[in-house]
């Protein structure tokens, strides 16, 4: 993969402390120009033609390490390692600060051509320079360290303490004016630039430092030892590439050569500082099943396809990572939500295209979460938190979708909701309701629903619908299924002891059939309530099989041979094959409210409807309609052929102890209207 070259963000002033900013550089500039123009005033220069010949040697050194970086790893700047400090800190105690300006200056401007830095950047940093080699001469001096350009000085034991003061100066200064910019420039204050760094910058930096007094002594000894500090320059670069190509090598996904998690968030960071970014989170639908059909082999080789697919749909300055799995990342410098939902729907319509893998045709569709900077946050965790969120919302709407914090369910109050859910737990605030189920034809009531409600101290009743996913997201489905299972067998166990004969149904979720505990759970439960298999059946819902099916159809096999029976809820509303459904020991549909509920108004649901309940009788399965509120609902289903019903024109949910009277005396509401639906016409 190529190396991708980036803009150095620091060649661009903007923000809104550009005043400030533009302040700022213009007097760190004009005061080390101002410096040189000072030192360089006198006579100095005229001695440099007096100097020895191990100060050009070094000068040479010099030149040729400032055209060649020093990179090493979890380096912060982009443009290396500086080695020109080692040998203008040698000059400053050998010979003097004009001198030590003058190859500074000159070492400042071969980098900044090199590296073609903007015009203002290069000029700030020869005053940054000039200003910190300044302040560490003068420091040197008072401390009792002199020297002359004419007159070399040679390092004795009483240079050590000198040297030491300079060069903790220096690092003092250097790092001082440099953090400032960038702190004006991200919002920030200066120790919260230079904590992330600081420990890097000793170790290079401060190496460096130390490594001056060893190249005076060089000059000392006499040009000809100076070239024996070349190999030591070689070693240095030579563990520096060696260090930094493992550090990029763990900042690659291994499988498709894309930037890993780790690199991305770094890339992000500074996208982040720069401005407006877009980042959008994708994940492959229904991945596990190319996996589990036709082998990891397979997956591997369309995850390596897509990661193309999605490189070659992006513009040169855009990154795509491989986060993981089958999620991958686009982040886009920039881009405002339009761009990027335009960026995703050239993406999606890629991937659409069809793959051959395994001598098959397989197309890929991905669900795609957008968040932009600074609207949905200038945090990374933040943004990924938030386009995360919107990738889930686009697996429900099959859209790609912007993160909105108004269908947020990670909220400060959803949060907060969920730590009140597990005291409701250990203080008996959650309760089952109870909904019958009866006979279309005769209207007999041979079942009931259990419905979990929590009736919360400060919000009232609550339905599954407010608290059940975020039970499923943090793992505390578990222990919900299990206490309604426990507590709905043990209400339909007294039941049984009065004499009657229901049978019980229970919601169970993806994250249960998948968890491998519900088989043992329900056994365990059974045998504990003495309630025979056949009396109890496990509604799922038609979604929930197809998330991991192949650890889904082996739970429903169990409890199929367990002798419990199982019905596929809210059927309609998801995305079943009739192969899928075939193959599924499931005994019951029930056909979902929002279709029963206008049968009488929309003649396509009216066709649904009645479709299903065909369908159903086919395969030899039994049909419950869900949210029957109406006596004509009621006749038509029945002329339909539909099984049973539900819904509030036969009860609507009530708690145990209500629901007893009912049950009781067996009534049934307006019951001699519906005496003759035998003979009903639809």
């Amino acid at each position: 993969m190529a190396t991708e070259t980036r803009p150095d963000p620091r060649n661009v002033v903007s923000g809104p402390r550009q005043v400030l900013l533009r302040s700022y550089v213009g007097i760190v500039t004009a005061g080390g120009l101002g410096l040189i123009a000072v030192v360089l005033y006198g006579a100095t220069l005229r001695n440099l033609p007096g100097v020895d010949a191990a100060f050009f040697a070094v000068v040479g050194l010099l030149m040729l390490g400032q055209l060649r970086p020093l990179f090493t790893a979890g380096a912060p700047d982009a443009n290396g390692v500086m080695v020109s400090i080692a040998f203008v800190f040698a000059i400053l105690l050998r010979y003097d600060l004009s001198l030590a300006l003058v190859v500074q200056t000159l070492a400042v401007v071969i980098s900044g051509v090199s590296k073609r830095r903007v015009l203002w950047r290069t000029v700030f940093n020869i005053g940054q320079y000039a200003l910190s080699w300044a302040a560490a001469w003068w420091v040197m001096g008072w401390v009792g360290h002199r020297a002359e350009a004419s007159v070399p000085v040679d390092l004795t034991g009483h240079t050590l303490l000198p040297a030491l003061a300079a060069a903790c100066t220096f690092f003092f200064f250097n790092e001082l004016l440099v953090a400032v910019p960038v702190a004006l420039t991200a919002g920030t204050g200066v120790w919260a630039v230079l904590r992330p760094n600081i420990v890097y910058e000793l170790l290079t930096t401060g190496a460096l430092l130390t490594l001056g007094p060893l190249v005076a002594l060089s000059m000392e000894a006499g040009p000809g030892f100076v070239p024996l500090l070349v190999p030591a320059l070689i070693a240095a670069y030579a563990v520096g590439s060696v260090a930094l190509q493992r550090e990029n090598q763990s900042m690659l996904d291994p499988l498709t050569g894309l930037p890993n998690r780790k690199r991305l968030g770094e890339r992000l960071t500074e996208a982040v500082r720069e401005g407006q970014v877009a980042l959008v989170l994708l994940d492959l639908d229904r991945f596990k099943e190319v996996n589990d059909t036709l082998g990891h082999y397979v997956g591997d080789q369309l995850l390596m396809l897509v990661g193309e697919r999605l490189a070659g749909s992006l513009r040169p300055s855009d990154t795509v990572a491989r986060l993981g799995g089958d999620e991958f990342a686009l982040l886009l410098p920039g881009a405002d939500a339009e761009v990027a939902w335009q960026v995703t729907e050239r993406v999606r319509l890629a991937l659409v295209e069809p793959i051959v893998l395994g001598g098959l045709l397989v197309g890929v569709t991905a669900s795609t979460g957008i968040a932009v900077s600074p609207e949905h946050g200038t945090d990374v965790d933040v943004l990924l938190q938030h386009a995360d969120v919107a990738m889930y919302l686009s697996k429900e709407s099959g859209d790609a979708e912007v993160y909105d914090a108004a269908r947020d369910r990670n909220s400060p109050a959803r949060l907060a909701l969920l730590g009140e859910l597990r005291r409701a737990l250990e203080t008996d605030e959650l309760e089952l309701h109870f909904q019958p189920k009866a006979e279309l034809a005769t209207g007999r009531v041979v079942g009931v629903e259990a419905l979990l409600r929590w009736r919360h101290p400060e919000h009232g009743l609550l339905t599954p619908d407010a608290f059940i996913p975020l039970a499923e997201r943090s793992g505390l489905i578990a222990t919900l299924t299990a206490w309604v299972l426990d507590s709905a067998l043990a209400q339909l166990a007294r039941w049984r002891s009065q004499g009657w004969d229901l049978e019980l149904a229970v919601n169970v979720s993806v994250k249960d059939l998948c968890s491998g505990q519900l088989v043992d759970r329900v056994t365990q439960g059974l045998r504990t309530h003495g309630i025979p298999p056949s009396s109890l059946q496990l509604e799922v819902t038609e979604g929930s099989l197809f998330v991991d099916s192949v650890r889904a159809r082996s739970t429903l096999r169990q409890l199929e041979a367990l002798g419990v029976a199982l019905s596929l809820d809210d059927f309609g509303t998801g995305w079943s094959s009739l192969v899928q459904l075939r193959q599924l020991p499931v005994s019951e549909l029930k056909v979902d409210r929002s279709f029963v509920s206008r049968m009488d108004e929309d003649p396509r649901d009216l066709a649904i409807v009645s479709s299903v309940i065909h369908l159903a009788r086919g395969l030899g399965m039994r049909v419950v309609a869900e949210g029957v509120e109406d006596l004509a609902t009621w006749r038509r289903l029945a002329a339909l052929g539909c099984h049973s019903a539900q819904g509030y024109w036969l009860s609507p949910a009530l708690p145990a102890a209500e629901l007893d009277p009912w049950l009781a005396e067996q009534l049934f509401p307006s019951y001699d209207e519906v005496s003759d639906i035998d003979g009903a016409q639809v």
